[in-house]
Order: structure tokens, then sequence, then C-alpha cells
């Protein structure tokens, strides 16, 4: 450990050498998961299912839909001066509304105590940021001091300066002086962690309200933006997650959701120096910054500075409500970074506050509320209980975010001088600074354990002309560097870059940027951080640049005079569709949106056939419905005179899936029908489904006879499995489908692996990367079982956590091992096992084409 204060260890079982790690932090306020489940735990934390209790998703299909079109919402305006006045249009009252309970406001009331407020004076502004998978307006208010259009204007040219010319930001005089530094406080991202809703209604009232001089103060000083309810529909419902199902914490940097999409608009328009997310429930209230592992993409000596000092002061002013453990069963605050050892790391760039330093933030945390009200509490307390432990945590809450705004208003010229140094380093490439007691003073118990730096290349390209099939995730990928502000540029001629040819139209991403941390984040092919820590507290790899198909090369060397590329900014990729002329047309199946224009084609009715490669062959006469896919999916249909071997129909899918991959079967369009063991209980039409997946919420042992029965007709008549982790190989042993052995690797693992495939139906076109988590593999295999996927020799992890149990289960364990096989079973099903997770939270989305082929060639 680091000089200065020492850390307690985190209570867990080492992993390595099965050690206890002992801690001097009170029982209570150890991060982990209270007996009835709620807040959010220690240890790997995934959706497993639909409710952590081993459900199927059943999501509604609308909601899906409303998330895919991301075309409903241009987020907040960009014009005008301060008060902006928005007549909100008020939501039938719903009785049902889950915060009623607890004493706290039900979405429906909302609306109106906003219109209200907005009455109150000159300093409250509300607008819609956007709409919620469920279709509930998303409220965005801004409390500062009045603006004039002209005004407004000139912040919003400092804003443009800090990140765009940061090294004359620093120098420029209005900003010292005159630029409002912007605040953003997160609230009821996770839909049953509710009080930071009320807490922000009660702050924008005392700030409508004061006559006092601080308040004149801060909000001549500040812009502070509150996002009133991240997630109304599980606000309103009681749940965690949305109405697709998605932890919305969870979904930063592949940003599936429309209410994640909305916070980052926010980020990108606003540039909040500060913010702070409000969570439950740990006890005592838990104030980030967090443990090793760091991200390594971060100006982390200057954030680390700022969130560590805000920190002090939100639990000051916690602490001096006077709640007591004797009185009100309320520990003191803990700051994880001082008082643990691991287990709250801010490694992934999936949570709210980890993902807004890359958008210029230098303090940021995650605050968790004490006093537990979801889950089994909110079901079994008594109403004057829970209403008692709401009011405390709107309290607590209300203070953290007092706290902050107190923090940022007195070092405002700071705050922004560092969030100026974040952006002029990317745009200057310069070296990051790694944290010490030097470089950062006042902070106390630094060591190389908190070390996490990178070596940023100089750009990254995305080549056009060498292979058609990643046109299409190339232009996925360059879409969404865009939607994060990350600066692409595509070249208008042939160019060489690092010793390498490259052909016009190829993307360049230059690191020396002001977001370069970001491009970074997307980019990259991360680090095995296994031997670092011994256990992780959500995902620990991630690539966008490996996992979403597209081809990326890493430059790392220039011309000494810069990059020498003739190209010009993009708002947007170039179009990637394209139609033969003439001739039948051969579209490849190994993109999502490949898979969701051949099942549009199909629905439509045409004659569809599939040729020997698994590609779809599409009739010469469907030319004009090939033409509007290829514009509305950017898919290539190529002129071919291969003859089909088979018809392909449309997979009608019987799922029993995670509500991520349910959303992504939905993505590549196909017609599913959610199922799970009670489901088949209850009876279930079998002539409904050519195929069943299996991943979550069906237990062949659990079905009655009569289930039973039904599911061994399906599979004998022609109906197929596609199986995906211990549920699905389950399910295939019940059924005594295929033969193999499924290995289940260390349940805690996650990460990018390497992976070599064996081409044709199921992995043909599939990439050379894939996601596990709690990663699988088959032995044992019994005749006619296909190996469709092997993980690689040597050690095929790239990025993530993945160590060995006492008994095995690492990656040295899995390297060579069959981690995909299909075949034909005894009793005439297509059968495909899968030991990895290709649908995992949009982040494998090279992977997704993999499954879709799996269900289409086992449907028969």
């Amino acid at each position: 450990m680091g000089t200065g204060i020492p850390r307690p260890l985190l209570l867990t079982t080492a992993a390595v050498t099965g050690a206890l790690l002992l801690s001097s932090v009170p029982a209570a306020a150890r991060p982990g998961p209270p007996a009835d489940g709620g807040g959010t735990g220690n240890g790997v934390h995934r959706e497993r299912d639909a409710a952590g209790q081993g459900q199927a998703a059943r999501t509604p299909a609308g909601a899906a839909a409303a998330a895919l079109d991301d075309r409903a919402s241009s987020g907040p305006r960009h014009d005008g001066g301060y008060p902006r006045r928005t007549r909100l249009a008020p939501p039938a009252p719903d009785p049902a509304d889950k915060s009623i309970k607890l004493g706290l406001t039900p979405y429906h009331s909302i609306a109106p105590k906003l219109n209200a407020l907005q009455k109150l004076g000159d300093r409250v502004s509300v607008e819609v940021s956007g709409r919620s998978a469920g279709g509930h307006d998303l409220y965005l208010v801004t409390v500062t001091a009045p603006e004039s259009d002209r005004e407004a204007r000139e912040q919003e040219r400092m804003r443009e300066l800090i990140e765009n010319a940061p090294a004359a930001a620093a120098e420029d005089r209005r900003i010292k002086a005159d630029y409002k530094a912007p605040v953003f406080i997160n609230n009821n991202i996770h839909g049953n962690e509710w009080e930071g809703t009320d807490a922000a209604l009660k702050l924008i009232e005392e700030l409508a309200r004061a006559k006092d001089r601080k308040t004149a103060d801060l909000l001549a000083k500040t812009r502070i933006y509150l996002n009133v309810t991240a997630n109304p529909d599980g606000r309103i419902a009681g749940t965690r997650a949305n109405s697709n199902g998605f932890d919305l914490n969870r979904d930063f940097v592949t940003a599936t959701q429309p209410e994640a999409r909305a916070i980052r608009r926010i980020a990108i328009d606003k540039q909040p120096a500060v913010m702070i997310d409000l969570h439950g429930y740990v006890n005592g209230t838990l104030i980030k910054p967090t443990t090793p592992p760091h991200g390594e993409n971060y100006e982390y000596d200057l954030f680390l500075k700022n969130s560590y000092a805000n920190a002090l002061g939100m639990e000051r002013a916690v602490n001096g409500l006077g709640y007591t453990v004797e009185k009100d069963g309320v520990e003191p605050a803990v700051i994880p970074f001082r008082d643990q050892a691991e287990g709250w790391d801010d490694w992934p760039p999936v949570f709210t506050p980890q993902y807004m330093p890359f958008q210029g933030a230098v303090a940021a945390h995650t605050v968790e509320f004490p006093m537990q009200v979801n889950n089994r509490s909110y079901d079994t307390l008594p109403v004057a209980e829970l209403r008692r432990r709401a009011a405390v945590n709107t309290d607590i809450a209300g203070a953290a975010m007092r706290a902050t705004l107190d923090y940022t208003a007195g070092k405002r010229s700071s705050v922004i001088a560092d969030q100026i140094e974040t952006f002029r380093r990317g745009a200057a490439g310069a070296a990051q600074v790694p944290v010490s007691r030097e470089s950062v003073p006042g902070v106390p118990g630094i060591g190389p354990e908190d070390v996490y730096t990178t070596d940023f290349p100089r750009a990254y390209v995305v080549p056009a002309g060498r292979d058609q099939r990643s046109a299409t995730a190339a232009a996925r990928l360059v879409d969404h560097l865009v939607a994060n502000d990350v600066k692409v540029e595509r070249a208008r001629r042939d160019f060489r870059l690092g010793g390498r040819p490259y052909e016009a139209g190829s993307y360049v991403v230059d690191m020396r940027q002001p977001k370069r941390g970001l491009a970074n984040v997307i980019l990259h092919e991360g680090r095995d951080i296994s031997a670092d820590v011994s256990t992780m507290y959500d995902i620990s790899g991630w690539s966008l640049g490996l996992l979403w198909g597209a081809s990326v090369e890493k430059v790392h060397k220039a011309a000494p005079g810069g990059l020498d590329v003739p190209g010009r900014t993009v708002r947007a990729a170039a179009p990637a569709g394209h139609v033969a002329p003439r001739g039948d047309l051969r579209l490849r199946l190994d993109d999502p949106k490949e898979l969701a224009a051949l099942n549009s084609l199909l629905r439509d009715g045409v004659k569809v056939r599939r040729t020997a490669d698994g590609s779809a062959l599409v009739p010469a006469p469907a030319r004009g419905k090939a033409a509007a896919l290829a514009v509305r999916y950017g898919v290539s249909f190529h002129a071919t005179r291969a003859k089909g071997v088979a018809p392909l129909h449309r997979a009608r899918v019987a799922a029993a899936v995670t509500p991520g991959e349910l959303f992504a079967l939905r993505e590549m369009g196909f017609e599913v029908l959610p199922v799970s063991t009670a489901a088949l209980n209850a009876g279930f039409d079998w002539s409904r489904a050519d195929v069943l997946f299996v991943s979550s919420g069906l237990e062949y042992g659990k079905l009655d006879a009569a289930a039973r029965g039904a599911l061994d007709a399906f599979l004998a008549g022609g109906g197929g499995l596609v199986g995906r982790g211990a549920a699905g190989a389950a399910l295939n042993a019940g059924a005594g489908l295929l033969a193999a052995e499924p290995v289940e690797g260390n349940g805690d693992a996650n990460g990018v692996v390497r992976v070599s495939n064996a081409g044709g139906a199921v992995s043909g076109g599939a990439p050379e990367h894939t996601f596990v988590y709690s990663p699988m593999w088959f032995t044992d295999l019994g005749p006619g079982v296909r190996v469709e996927q092997s993980y690689a020799t040597g050690n095929p992890l790239v990025s993530g956590h993945w160590r060995a149990a006492g008994d095995g289960g690492g990656p040295q364990d899995a390297a060579g091992r069959a981690a995909v096989v299909s075949g034909t079973s005894a009793k005439g099903a297509g059968v495909v096992l899968f030991g990895t997770e290709p649908l995992f939270r949009a982040h494998p989305k090279g992977a997704f084409a993999q499954v879709g082929r799996a269900l289409i060639s086992s449907a028969g």
C-alpha cells in the first residue's frame, strides 16, 4: 500500500490464494448487497436475467422499438437565453406508481411540480430532454441566474473554446471572470432507488425561492442541471431497469437505450465540470471516488484531486445531519478510495460517473444513500418505516447536492482550469500525469496500486475498401464515435500513415483531440487486469474496436509534422449500402443489420434461399425491396451466380433469455415469443415457434410432465435449440440432445477473448474476438458434433478479468477448447450451444449475427 492513511482491505475471498482479506470498515459499510437483495453489491454485478431470480425476460416489443428509433427526440434546446419556459403536459395519474407507498413523488406529479416551480421567478427552466423506452418524458431542469440571448451565446462561445481550443481558453480572461461552471445532478437512474428525485425537487424550490446573497452568488457562477428522473419507467414500476429490462447505469459507451442517449446529449451539450449520480442503498452513505483499478484513460490526477475534495465536503454534510446508528440506524459515510482496498472500482466506463470524465467532468461521484426501501424491504416493512427511511435518504441526498454546489462555487476557477487542462492534454497529445503524493497533494494513501495510465496511439484508422463485409460495421462504429463527440475525418484520397497505405474513404481518428480518452475507450483493445485485483464489481474488458465487426488499425507514429491525411471532418459515416444493378443478389449474414434486412425480406414474403456458405440468395425481382433495405440498414447486396441450397424462412424464436438478449433478437428482426419454465407449464403452443433459444429462466427438470412432453415433441418434430451458458447446456442435457460436456470456467470472469472460427453456416464471417461472462467450453464431444468456434491457444483473454479458481477454470484451461458447438440430435433437432456471451449488452455487436445464423440453421 502507499504511504499516508492505510486503506482497510475488503472482506473477500482471494481467487488465487484463497486467503481471507479482512476489513476494518464496519460491516454495514462494506460494499455488498443486503440480505434481501438491495443495494448495488460487491463482486461482479450482472443482469443474468429479468429480475436476478433466474427469470426469463418478458419485456414488451414496443419498448424495444422505441429504443431502436432514436429519431423521436432532439434533446434540449441549443439556443436562447434563460429562463426557458416549457409548459409540461402532465401524464394521467397512476395510483399504482411505486413511489406513492414511500411517501415520495409519483412520476405523474413531477410535471405539475415543475410547472409550478417555473412560476416562482426567473431562475428555473425546464426542458424535455428525451423520452424513455416506455414513452415517458425525461425532464431536464436548469437553475441559474437569468441570461439574455447574448449572454447565453457568450456562455456557449466559452464552452466551445474550453473544449476545442483549450490552450486559448486557459488564457481567456472572460472565461476566468464570467464562465458559469456547469454542474450536473443525475437522479433515479435505477428506478427503485427513488429519493434523489425528491431531493432534487426540494433543491430546485430552495434555489428558486432563496433571497440570500450566497444563493445569488452561486447562481451567478454556475449553471445547475438536474435530470429529475433518469428512469421514469423504473420509478413507476419499482424496478431497477427501464421498460426494456436494461440497467441504464451499465449502458454508457454502448448507449443502446434512449435514456442513456439523453444523458450523453446533456454531457456533450452542457459539458459538466462536476457531477453526482444519486443511488441507494449502502449503509453508511457511500461517496466515491473509488478503489483500484482506476480507468486508465482518465486524466486521473485532475479527477482524483477534485473528486476526493468534493467527497470530503459531502461526507461532512451528510454526517452533519446528525443521524446516528443508535437513533436512526444510519452509519457514518464511507469514501471507498480512503476506506477500502478494492471492490468499488471505476475501471469500466459503463457507469454514468465513469463516463462523464471523458466529456470534461473533473469530479464525478456515485452517492449511495443508506436506508434500504426497495426489493424485499419494500414488500415487507411497514409503510411508516419505509417512509421514515425514504425521508432520511432524501435528506442525505439533498445534503450531498448542496455540498457539491458549495464545492463548485468555491472552487469555480480551479475546477474550470482543470477541465481546460483535461482537454488541453488531449489536444496536445500530452502524457498523462500518474497520481502520487506530489501530483495530488492532500489525498491520503496514494500508492502504486492507484497508478493506471496508458500510452495513447497517434491515431486509429478504420480502413475502406479492404473488406466489403466490414463496411456496415465501419459505418456503425464511426457514427457511434461521432455521437460521443469524438472527432473523425474521412480521407478524400489515398494516403500513407504509420508506414502503411490506405485508400480514399478510410476514416481517421487523430488522437490529438480533446476527447482522446473516450476515443481510446471505444477503440482500444483494453487490458488484462486479472493480476491487479482479486475481484471486480462489473465488466473488466470491452472494446468496440475489436467487437463491433469493423477493421480498426492502430497507428503509433506519424510524420514529425503531424498527420498528413487529405480529409474532412465527418458528421456521419458515408452511406454503406449497395445493391448490384443486375442479377440475383447475395446478402452476407455477418452483421446484425444484415439479419434485420433478411428478416424484413422474409416478412414481406420474398423467396430467399440459403447458399452453401450460409449467405442469403435474394432473387433479382426483389431488387427494389433490397434497395430500400440497403438505405435503411446500410447493407450491401452483391451480384452472385451462386445457387441456393435450401429455402430460408423467418425463424420464429421461443426465447428464455436475458433482457439484453431479447432486445438484440428484436434488433435483428426476429419474431420473438418470450417463454420460461412457468410459461411452458401453463401451456405453450409450440406450433407458433421454429426454434427455442435458452440462456435463462427455463429448466427442463422443473417442467411438469405435460410441458416436458410438449417440448420433447417440438424437438423431435424438427424444432431446433440454441443454448447459451449454463442454462442452455443444462436444457440440452436434460432433453438428451447433443453429446457435449459443458465445463464452467470462473463464474466471475469476463472480458474480450480471441477465438478461432471453423466457418460454415454458424461461424462463417464471425469475428476473431468475442465476449465472455462466466465462460464455458465443451469437451467429450459425441459423433457428429461440430466445433464451430474455439478459444484461441495460449492465453485467449485480451482484456478483462479472468482468474483460475482453486480447481481451475482459468483462461489457460479454456485455451484451444470448443467455445461453440453444433450438431443434429438423435431426436432430429438442430442444436447450437454457446459457451461465450455473444449478445452481451451490445458490446459484441460483431458477434450478434453468429447467434442469428445459429437460429436460422437450427430452425431447419
